[in-house]
C-alpha cells in the first residue's frame, strides 16, 4: 500500500492533519471519516481500496489535529465545515464518502450542507438519538454520562459508555438512576486524574448524539445516501439509531458483517470481519449492493 503523503489545514478553530493515499485507478477519492477516531483507526479498511485515492484525518481537538480556539466542546456542523475545507484543498470535484459512528453524524451534516461535494455517502451507525423510539431516555443517559464524566473523571464516565453502548434494545426510563458501573471491571481507572480534555466525552458527546439531522436536506441532496449497521449490533443504540434514520429518510438499511467498529483490523486492540467489510463497502459503492 502507497505511504500516505501527510498534510495540515488551517480552519476556524483548528489545524487539521489529514492524509491521502494516492490510488492505482481513476475511481473517484474515497474519504474515510470517523469521529472522535482518528485517522489511525483506517489503516486496515484504507488498505482494502488500493485503487482509489483513499483520504483519512484526525477530527479537530484529536491527536494530531490540535484545537487552537480552547473551546471545549465540538459540533457536527463544525465538523461538517472542517470536512468540507479538506475535500476542497485535496482538489477534487466530488467524492464518495465511507463515515463512521460520530463520523457519520458529521457527514450527514457535510451532504446538509455541501451536497455536491460528496457522490455517495455510506454513514455507518450514527448515534443520533433523535431518530430512537427512545430518545427522552437516550438523552438522558447521555446527559448523565457526561455529567459523570466532569464530576468524577474519565474511568466513572467510560464505564457508563460502555456499559451504555453494549446495551441491547431500548434504554429504560430510569437507566441513569441504576447503580453506576465498576470502571474496573472494563479496566479502566479508577482514580480520578483532574484532566477534563477526552474527545469523546468532553468534547463530542453531547453535540453529537443530540444532533439533529436536517432530514428535509438530506432528502433533497444530490447526494446518493446509504445508511448502514452491523449485523453483531443489531441491538445496540447505534445500529437501533441508524435504522431510525434510514426510516426518516425513506430508506431501508444497508446491513454489513460484524459489529460497530467491523472495518477494525487490530487498531486499538479490536478485531471486526474487515475484509468482509470492505467487500460489502465496495459493492454498495459501486451500486451493486
Amino acid at each position: 500500500m502507497t505511504s500516505p503523503e501527510t498534510r495540515t489545514l488551517s480552519v476556524a478553530g483548528a489545524t487539521l492533519t489529514y492524509d491521502v493515499r494516492p490510488g492505482s485507478g481513476g475511481e473517484a477519492p474515497l474519504f474515510l471519516v470517523g469521529s472522535p477516531m482518528s485517522a489511525a483507526g483506517f489503516v486496515t479498511l484504507a488498505s482494502h481500496f488500493t485503487d482509489r485515492t483513499v483520504i483519512t484525518y484526525d477530527p479537530r481537538g484529536v491527536d494530531r489535529s490540535p484545537r487552537t480556539d480552547g473551546a471545549a466542546e465540538s459540533s457536527p456542523e463544525e465538523h461538517a465545515e472542517d470536512l468540507a475545507r479538506i475535500v476542497e484543498a485535496v482538489g477534487v470535484e466530488t467524492l464518495d464518502v465511507f463515515a463512521s459512528s460520530g463520523g457519520a453524524v458529521n457527514a450527514l451534516a457535510l451532504v446538509a450542507r455541501h451536497p455536491a461535494l460528496v457522490r455517495t455517502l455510506v454513514a455507518h451507525e450514527p448515534p443520533i438519538a433523535e431518530a430512537l423510539p427512545d430518545r427522552e431516555a437516550a438523552l438522558r443517559v447521555f446527559a448523565d454520562m457526561h455529567e459523570t464524566y466532569l464530576r468524577d473523571g474519565l474511568g466513572a464516565g467510560m464505564a457508563k459508555f460502555i456499559a451504555a453502548a453494549t446495551h441491547q434494545g431500548e434504554f429504560p426510563e430510569d437507566w441513569a438512576d441504576g447503580p453506576a458501573p465498576d470502571p474496573a471491571a472494563f479496566g479502566l481507572p479508577t482514580e480520578d486524574d483532574g484532566a477534563r480534555d477526552d474527545a469523546l466525552l468532553g468534547q463530542n458527546l453531547r453535540n453529537c448524539t443530540g444532533y439533529e439531522p436536517d432530514f428535509a436536506a438530506l432528502r433533497a441532496a444530490s447526494t446518493r445516501l446509504v445508511i448502514a449497521a452491523g449485523r453483531e449490533s443489531e441491538q445496540e443504540m447505534t445500529a437501533r439509531a441508524a435504522v431510525g434514520v434510514a426510516e426518516r429518510l425513506g430508506l431501508a438499511p444497508t446491513w454489513f458483517p460484524s459489529h460497530h467498529g467491523g472495518f477494525l483490523g487490530g487498531e486499538f486492540g479490536q478485531e471486526g470481519q474487515p475484509a468482509e467489510f470492505a467487500k460489502t463497502l465496495r459493492s454498495v459503492l459501486d451500486g451493486q449492493h
